[in-house]
């Protein structure tokens, strides 16, 4: 049996297994669940869901779609994560999938915040047949971030100098193990930044520019994340492939790192998706799936979804 539903006062699903937890199964993933309509599948960032909440976006488009926002393997109820890997933005786009498979949900939206949206942007790249679209927020490309180094030391060896009001956060969400967790995640993007090969290797082994599901980026101008030249060179990937159709920009001057939660770009942040979702849905409706495109050859650590899921399967 590939998973087995468990309903009790909190939604919780169970995996045969992730590439998230290798040796564990079953595997617990909780989710929250909101809404009714084409779905919508939220993917956190490196902190988890409740720091930077959707309770705007959950309230404005609960009405129309079904919002399903699980935890990855490693935060909030889901089960616990030992090690971060440096490939884990791969992982969890196969974990993703299969909760999308177990799901059954068709074909969903996924918007992805963070590291979510890395996630996003992979599974896009690896199963284009089975999404209806991507938002991806606040995104990174570059593998190097010497700008935030000093953010992703605190992460690892003080995570309480995050501030109070996070860490009070992080600490209800995901409980003792919450710093753990979050040196996990530095120690995690020090080694993307440290084992690359060159100066400019993206996240997406080079083959961002086949994206060929609609895409909606939204980044804030004032986020202390992005690298300088880091939104130029995503803008001209993406804007610069003629293999499917071209991905949205909407930079918000007042934005920051999570402009879905900030209250200076909240309201714009829904008011965007609206609009996105109303024409992914009128695709989706008039056009069949786009097929999935092999691998080009010599792509480095870049798995193929589609072959962790037959996997699973067996």
């Amino acid at each position: 049996m590939r998973l087995t539903l468990a309903w009790g006062l909190v939604p919780l699903l169970f995996l045969h297994s992730s590439a998230l937890a290798p040796g564990v199964s079953p595997v617990r993933i909780h989710y929250r669940d909101a809404g009714a309509g084409p779905p919508i599948v939220i993917l956190h960032g490196g902190w988890g869901y409740e720091v930077y909440p959707f309770d705007r976006q959950i309230a404005a488009l609960s009405a129309d779609h079904r919002l399903v926002i699980p935890d990855r393997t490693g935060y909030g109820g889901s089960g616990r994560l030992v090690r971060q890997e440096r490939d884990f933005h791969h992982r969890a786009a196969a974990e993703t999938l299969a909760v999308i498979e177990a799901m059954g949900l068709e074909r969903p939206v996924l918007w992805g915040h963070s590291d979510g949206a890395v996630i996003a942007l992979l599974m896009g790249l690896s199963t284009p047949e089975r999404l209806g679209g991507l938002i991806v927020e606040a995104t990174h490309f570059f593998r190097s971030k010497p700008a935030s180094r000093g953010f992703f030391d605190t992460m690892i060896a003080n995570p309480d100098g995050l501030g109070e009001r996070v860490t009070t956060v992080l600490a209800r969400e995901h409980g003792e193990a919450w710093r753990d967790l979050i040196t996990a995640n530095g120690v995690a993007w020090r080694r993307i930044a440290d084992e690359r090969s060159d100066a400019n290797e993206d996240l997406y082994g080079g083959r961002l520019g086949t994206l060929r599901v609609p895409a909606l980026v939204i980044h804030g101008g004032r986020d202390p994340r992005t690298e300088p030249g880091e939104l130029d060179a995503l803008r001209a990937v993406l804007s610069g492939h003629t293999l499917g159709p071209t991905a949205r920009f909407q930079i918000l001057p007042e934005g920051a790192h999570s402009p879905h939660s900030e209250r200076a770009t909240a309201d714009e942040v829904t008011r965007l998706a609206q609009h996105f979702l109303s024409d992914a849905e009128s695709v989706r409706s008039a056009s069949p799936a786009p097929p999935a495109l092999p691998d080009p050859p010599g792509l480095p650590d870049l798995p193929d979804l589609r072959d962790q899921r037959d996997q699973r399967d067996q």
